[in-house]
């Protein structure tokens, strides 16, 4: 019963942070989608061709809170995969207050961080404009399109294939209705009842309306928050579910196993590290740097094993973007990008 009562503790104490960064972005998200137009639209196409870089920025700041939000925000299609990749490549979870707990080094510190930076962004910029490319050119296009075609979001067009949907993102908030469609927040319960307020001279208006935008909402600022909290509750619980899974195996098994694995063979140590990595976990990063500190990991290792240490962002992504082929070709990306980068260093 005590460890149950220590792993719930720790798996509350891993999700409690994430939830105010959850609420601010899905009140953005609702609030964008009550004011979608093509003024907004452009707006929103005119910030992704920055997305990367900037997103490489945030992820600096020791706190995964931001890949969660750039998880929500790529489901919802406001921001780009570029940027997406580079606020998670950027994300080190525990590392740099690692760093900072053993004194490191202000040098040697900055130089981390700013390849880490460095790395995301233009990785995030070159992701960005590959799939531009990819969507333009016919004949590598539908190279791809056996491969990358996959069941897509609901809604989707039935010629629109996983290159259309990636390389569409950044471009207009019309798909955010779509998170609200997957969680059942209720608000078009609200919208559902101001219409019936209005009568029925409204209906056919808005019916096209609805029609138009995907999802309609009602109740202005009430259904903004009511939306946002519920989608936010449902992201919560998710996270705090898996969380405590993990922390459970982890704490069980024991980090020395980790440990075990990243050290047994040094040349191998950048894929090994890589792989760690992608656990959804603080635990990850704190054995990679605790290793790259003792000396037994080189700086390619750690790199690689920090580059895709974006903590419970995964987790989101996987809660909020329920294409699953999606997910995972963003997931084998991540790791191919993190050992090809590892392995140069």
């Amino acid at each position: 019963m005590e460890h149950i009562t220590h792993f719930v503790l720790h798996a509350w104490e891993d999700t409690l942070p994430l939830v105010p960064f959850l609420l601010v972005t899905y009140l953005v998200l609702e609030a964008l989608e009550h004011a979608a137009g093509d003024r907004v639209n452009a707006a929103v196409r005119r910030a992704g061709a920055a997305g990367p870089v900037v997103g490489a920025l945030l992820g600096i700041v020791p706190q995964c809170g931001f890949s969660a939000m750039a998880a929500t925000l790529y489901a919802g299609r406001v921001i780009t995969l570029g940027t997406l990749v580079g606020v998670f490549l950027s994300t080190s979870d525990e590392m740099l207050p690692m760093l900072l707990a053993e004194r490191t080094d202000a040098g040697s510190l900055a130089f981390v961080l700013l390849v880490k930076a460095a790395i995301a962004a233009v990785t995030g910029l070159a992701i960005d404009v590959v799939l531009r490319v990819l969507r333009r050119n016919v004949r590598a296009h539908e190279a791809l399109r056996r491969f990358a075609r996959g069941s897509g979001r609901a809604g989707a067009s039935a010629d629109e294939d996983l290159i259309d949907e990636m390389a569409g993102a950044g471009e207009s908030v019309d798909h955010i209705h779509r998170l609200c469609e997957y969680d059942h927040c209720g608000c078009d319960d609200d919208a559902d009842g101001e219409h019936a307020d209005h009568g029925g001279h409204d209906d056919a208006h808005e019916h096209a309306d609805h029609d138009h935008h995907g999802h309609e909402h009602g109740g202005g600022l009430r259904s903004i928050v009511k939306s946002a909290l519920s989608h936010t509750i449902q992201v919560s619980v998710f996270i705090f579910i898996v969380t405590f899974a993990l922390v459970a195996l982890l704490e069980t098994v024991g980090e020395s196993v980790l440990s075990d694995f990243l050290s047994s063979n040094a040349t191998l140590a950048v894929f090994a590290s890589a792989l760690v990595g992608l656990i959804p976990n603080c635990a990850a990063s704190v054995v990679i740097t605790q290793l790259y500190l003792e000396g037994v990991l080189g700086f390619g290792a750690l790199m690689a094993g920090t580059l895709v240490s974006a903590g419970v962002g995964f987790l989101v992504l996987f809660r909020t973007n329920r294409n699953a082929r999606e997910n995972a070709i963003i997931l084998v990306l991540l790791y191919a990008i993190a050992v090809i980068w590892g392995l140069l260093l």
